[in-house]
């Protein structure tokens, strides 16, 4: 009976292994229903139950509904009230009341079995997630703390389905937030939630732009860092809660703060992480360059800042034509998109600039 009802179900299904937890669940069912007639044991003691148990744990196991599994059982309880029916008119005819006490007998023992078989689905669920929860800590933990092995790191980061790291934000947030910020980011973050805040670490990507974050975080209390290798996520992490003290009066309480807004800021107070990632960003656009052309570049940029844009200064330092200066500004303009009709931009030019013969 147990392979009729599979088959029935299963018909055009010729995937094993789901037909055999199914012929397994339907042939213990329907044994221990024959075991019970006549008897005042429990539908259900331990043993047996915990064969339910079992089968809704592997459906978890096995990441399927249990859907299936509870229809094989119901459709196994309509098989039986209708075999037993037919033997019980073989014996004698069946009054209206008999065939009532047996429904709902049987109704009660499956009820039984489907209470067991989504205990045990969703027991192992919350094992599974509880392991994954465990994992996602670990890796958060490693990237905020630092120093773990390359190796380790990458394990720990397939352990939870990213394949690559590559750069992360970085985003302190109040306890309270973290669960908000887990739920909607869900697998592209992993949290690590510590005494006073947590620090949500963020794969880089569209969700983690600038324009979706001042969207997504408006009224949270967030500090955004800025994004970095997983390497350096200690590093940002650091110049994310530096950010923290440094946000002032007339900055809105209900806007997220970035502290790429802040950098020349750390720098100026001698935070040397700030000023690396400073100068990283402001010089990408002469990376490609080569390197005659780089410095040429970046000796008249830096000229040209320091006489405040006079074309004769920069020549008569530079000992090239006016015209030449001319040239190369257009060309700087091209390279730097704007950033030379740009205050802020300039002064980080500047900075980054001035400490260059130095290093």
């Amino acid at each position: 009976m147990a392979g009729e009802i599979t088959e029935s179900i299963y018909a055009g299904n010729d995937d094993a292994k789901i037909a055999q937890d199914i012929r397994r669940g339907v042939g213990a069912a329907l044994e221990r229903f024959v075991d019970l007639v006549g008897t005042n044991e429990p539908a259900l003691p331990a043993g047996v139950r915990e064969t339910f148990v079992d089968l809704g744990a592997a459906e978890a196991r096995e990441d399927r509904a249990p859907a299936t599994l509870l229809l094989a059982l119901r459709t196994a309880a309509r098989v039986m009230l209708r075999e037993t029916s037919n033997a019980l008119a073989e014996a004698r005819p069946p009054a209206i009341e008999d065939l009532i006490d047996l429904s709902d007998a049987i109704t009660a023992y499956v009820d039984e079995l489907v209470a067991a078989t989504t205990d045990g689905f969703t027991l192992q669920l919350r094992e599974q997630a509880g392991e994954r929860d465990r994992r996602r800590r670990l890796l958060a933990e490693m990237l905020v703390r630092g120093s773990a092995p390359e190796r380790a790191v990458l394990a720990a980061a397939e352990g939870i389905g990213w394949r690559r790291i590559d750069n992360v934000v970085p985003i302190l947030l109040p306890p309270e937030q973290t669960r908000h910020a887990q739920f909607r980011y869900r697998d592209e973050a992993v949290a690590l939630e510590r005494e006073r805040d947590s620090v949500l670490l963020l794969r880089q990507g569209r969700p983690a732009s600038r324009e979706m974050l001042e969207r997504t975080l408006k009224g949270r209390g967030a500090v955004v860092g800025v994004t970095v290798d997983w390497a350096r996520v200690p590093q940002a992490v650091r110049l994310a809660e530096l950010t923290a003290q440094l946000a002032s009066d007339g900055v809105d309480p209900n806007d997220p703060i970035f502290a790429e807004d802040h950098l020349a800021t750390l720098a100026l107070r001698g935070e040397q992480a700030a000023f690396a990632i400073l100068t990283e960003r402001r010089l990408a656009p002469f990376a490609a360059l080569r390197e005659a052309t780089r410095e040429r570049h970046l000796e008249t940029l830096h000229s040209w800042l320091r006489h405040w844009g006079s074309r004769t200064a920069v020549a008569d330092e530079l000992r090239v034509h006016p015209q030449t200066v001319s040239y190369r500004i257009r060309q700087l303009r091209e390279l730097l998109d704007g950033d030379l009709d740009d205050a802020d931009a300039r002064f980080e030019l500047a900075l980054v600039l001035a400490d260059r013969p130095r290093r």
